[in-house]
């Protein structure tokens, strides 16, 4: 497995994630006592440089909050950022694990149903924040909402019991007769 030039073939996942790969779970992987700010500048604070990252104060670190405030930002969470993880809704907890995400500076953002158990608006504000992270990020993305997943995606694989049935477009994914039967439907 590579991820640009690098072999991470068994390395690390700290490894992997500081040569630039973000990774956000199915089930929200984030400190809920803590603030949507601290769940933040701790991501952040992975990648302050030096060794006495771990025995100063983290509030000394200029640069790691700076990174906090932008990948808060970039979420769309800054109405949020003081509010206790634990007491937000979970469209803006999934909104968090992708800030925390981006506070490590990925170069890609690996996605496993980012819009898992979301309503409509909810899903509609994370497909949003995706579509603005695409730009500056490779996304590859597991997801079962298909028109979410047809508004973000540039190339898609469609997989039913462990096996490819189609890859291509999105509009090659529409057409395709085994993706219909096997997800679509045949109104699509």
């Amino acid at each position: 497995v590579t991820l640009g030039k690098d072999d991470i073939t068994g390395r690390k996942p700290e490894e992997i994630s500081r040569l630039g790969l973000g990774r956000s779970y199915q089930k929200t992987n984030i400190f809920l006592p803590f603030t949507v700010w601290d769940n933040v500048h701790l991501a952040a604070q992975s990648r302050a440089p030096h060794v006495a990252r771990w025995v100063s104060r983290a509030s000394a670190f200029a640069q790691t909050r700076e990174r906090t405030e932008r990948a808060i930002e970039l979420a769309g969470l800054l109405s949020r950022r003081d509010a206790v993880a634990g007491t937000i809704s979970h469209g803006d907890q999934r909104q968090l694990e992708i800030a925390m995400t981006l506070a490590t500076d990925p170069q890609v953002l690996l996605l496993d149903e980012p819009l898992a158990g979301m309503g409509t608006a909810e899903a509609e504000r994370m497909v949003e924040l995706l579509l603005r992270l695409k730009p500056q990020h490779a996304i590859m993305l597991v997801e079962h909402d298909m028109e979410a997943v047809f508004a973000l995606a540039d190339h898609l694989t469609v997989m039913v019991n462990g096996q490819v049935i189609a890859s291509g477009t999105p509009a090659d994914i529409r057409a395709a007769a085994g993706v219909q039967a096997a997800y679509l439907g045949e109104e699509h």
